[in-house]
């Protein structure tokens, strides 16, 4: 009989003087990435409200957070200036967590599409999300609605740009990737020319001027009544997903698995886009147009927490916050004169993407 080396050490006696060693469970990568993210994050926000055209040094900015934030009996002394309390409070801290909000939101949106669809390759931007979005956000600008009517018009648009790439590659026989891309280049070309039309229309001295910043996407008019604005969509959707998420897990299997145990499939893809598109539509209400972060983020986030969503999830919103409050550092310091956080997401995501493109080609949904 053939006895492993395993089952062999446990089956021997320790030796006299020495206790037996008892069976430990190590830690797999995976599960400290998750936590690991968190801290990183902290650290770059600290870091990211000292940066910048007037320095702050870690401790002041530390010391003026606990002052926001703590009981009166408990805040430190204000050893602070006026000048530096403001460069924290109204115009970096505001800005941070917008860049914080608007990446979770879209990290967490990609990895939702890529594990419900079953597809590598899928994101926002290539659905026409964004392009839906930002169709409906400039026709509330033409029409001057509130921002609350911005938002509305917004999800409204991204929704049925979501709902037109589905149906449209539900209609290919040969399924796949490609349908569903090919669908996507269409609704988001046709949301294209009709908020190009719009523009075409708008005032060129009041209203063109607004449309054509605001779709390039930036964070430099970061207020805080914005992030009222993007919050409560983000962390509310954002939550629920991250309640679906074992559910996520089973969609990703196909559809025929997922309802052999118990799910209701088209109940909660349905519930799934509602939510992506809301978190969506938000933050292209307040930021504008910031593509290829749901594309590019779910596949990071993948190689440092594995497939699994209930850990893929949470890693995909903490890489997606800390990848664009990164570059929203770049953007700001990198010249004199900001740079539009769009022009450089899409600098960074278009050569990722052909090579994703390139690697997914013949492979399958495990392999990309």
């Amino acid at each position: 009989m053939t006895i492993s080396r395993g089952c062999e050490a446990d089956a021997l006696p320790a030796p006299d003087g020495y206790a037996a060693p008892r069976a430990q469970s190590a830690i797999r990568p995976e599960q400290a990435a998750v936590p690991l993210l968190a801290m990183a994050l902290a650290v770059a926000a600290l870091g990211s409200l000292c940066i910048g055209v007037y320095p702050v040094p870690p401790g002041t900015v530390a010391r003026i957070l606990a002052g926001l934030c703590l009981p009166e009996a408990l805040r430190p002394a204000a050893d602070w200036t006026h000048a530096q309390l403001a460069v924290v409070q109204v115009i970096r801290l505001p800005r941070v967590l917008l860049s914080v909000l608007a990446g979770a939101g879209l990290g967490l949106s990609g990895a939702t599409l890529q594990g419900t669809m079953r597809n590598p390759l899928v994101g926002p931007d290539l659905l026409g999300i964004s392009s839906g979005a930002a169709c409906g956000g400039i026709l509330a600008i033409l029409l001057d609605w509130p921002d609350w009517g911005l938002l509305a018009a917004a999800f409204a648009g991204g929704f049925l740009a979501l709902l037109g790439a589905w149906l449209l590659a539900g209609l290919s026989r040969a399924g796949g990737v490609l349908p569903l891309i090919l669908a996507g280049m269409a609704v988001a070309a046709f949301f294209t020319a009709v908020h190009g039309f719009i523009q075409y229309t708008a005032d060129p001295e009041n209203k063109l001027p607004a449309m054509v910043y605001w779709l390039i996407g930036s964070f430099s008019a970061a207020s805080a009544h914005k992030v009222a604005i993007l919050a409560p969509p983000v962390l509310g959707a954002g939550g629920l997903l991250l309640l679906l998420r074992w559910r996520i897990n089973l969609l990703s299997l196909g559809d025929l698995d997922a309802a052999a145990l118990g799910v209701r499939i088209g109940g909660l893809r349905w519930t799934v886009v509602a939510l992506v598109s809301l978190i969506v539509a938000a933050q292209v209400a307040v930021c504008g147009i910031i593509g290829w972060v749901g594309l590019i983020v779910p596949h990071v986030a993948r190689m440092l927490a594995g497939p699994d969503h209930r850990r893929l999830l949470p890693a995909a919103a903490l890489t997606g916050a800390l990848l664009l409050l990164g570059i929203d550092d770049v953007a700001r310091t990198l010249l004199p004169q900001e740079v539009p956080i769009g022009i450089l997401t899409a600098g960074i995501g278009t050569p990722f993407f052909m090579l994703l493109f390139w690697r997914t080609q013949g492979r399958g949904w495990n392999d990309a």
